[in-house]
Parts: C-alpha cells; structure tokens; sequence
C-alpha cells in the first residue's frame, strides 16, 4: 500500500465511490472541490497495486493555533478493518507535527454511524461532552446545521 498526496485529479474518482462505499448514504456533498485545490498537502490516498482503497481529508486550522481538522475519510468496503484508516490517520498525524511539537486534532461523525465512532475511540479520540444524547453517546445539537446533530472528536498528540 502507498500513501499519497491528494491531487484536485482525485476529485471525480472519489466522488464516483462515495456513494457506495456509504452504502447508498448521500455523503458527496461534503466532498467540495476547493479540498482537492487547496488541502493537498494534509489530504492523502491509499492505494494498493494502484487501486484506490482509500482517502482522507484533513488540514490545519487557520484560527486556532496548534488545531487541526479532519473533514472526511473513507476506505473501500473491502479494505475495512485491516488498518488502511488508522494508516491514513497515523500518516495525517505524522504530516502535522512536521511543524508543531504538539496539535489537537479535531473531527465529528453522524450518531448513526457506529462504526466511525468505534474507530475514533479505538484511534484515542475523546468524545467531547455535551448536555444531550443519543443512544448513551455525547451529542452536538444542530453542530452543523438544524437537526445536523453530530458527534465531535479531540485528540491531542505530540511529537514522540
């Protein structure tokens, strides 16, 4: 497996196997090109034997010193659970701290998606707490619009 820079040439493919690869889910409007024009750098692709089998989305936060956040990742349906997300995480963090002693990195996922919350723990994201939730899980009301409830993410990490 190679890991690589996202290039705006990754915009289309990635698009076309989002929708698949979330299960009829409607997740390509996250997908905007200026994150293929403008976060090249902190966004990566997985492939094997050329083959993409995996993204991730991420950058530096312009306002928050020492923050940075990851957008969005996905990894090929086939290519779950035998570590090409932790690779993409484990690379983005290893690309942040080129510059920085230590960063908090932030993200959020839907509550209905218990796989990505189990991952994020697994991966040692806290859940940041908040006066609601569902199904036992700490939500954000209305975190990224009305009725967007979302769960969020921090982790701090540091130069070893």
């Amino acid at each position: 497996m190679v890991i690589r820079e996202l290039t705006e040439d990754d915009f289309l493919p990635i698009h076309s196997v989002v929708y698949d690869w979330w299960g009829g889910r409607q997740m390509s409007v996250m997908l905007q090109r200026l994150f293929f024009q403008h976060f090249n750098q902190t966004s990566f692709v997985i492939e094997d034997n050329d083959k993409m089998i995996g993204f991730l989305i991420g950058f530096l936060s312009q306002s928050r010193e020492n923050e940075a956040y990851i957008h969005f990742v996905g990894v090929h349906p086939d290519y779950r659970h035998v570590g090409v997300g932790r690779r993409l995480y484990e690379h983005f963090f290893q690309k942040i701290l080129e510059n920085h002693e230590n960063m908090i990195v932030n993200c959020v996922t839907s509550p209905v998606n218990k796989n990505s919350i189990s991952f994020h723990t697994k991966m040692g994201f806290e859940i940041l707490s908040s006066p609601d939730k569902i199904d036992g899980i700490f939500v954000h009301k209305n975190y990224n619009g009305i009725k967007n409830d979302d769960v969020v993410f921090v982790k701090q990490i540091s130069k070893i």
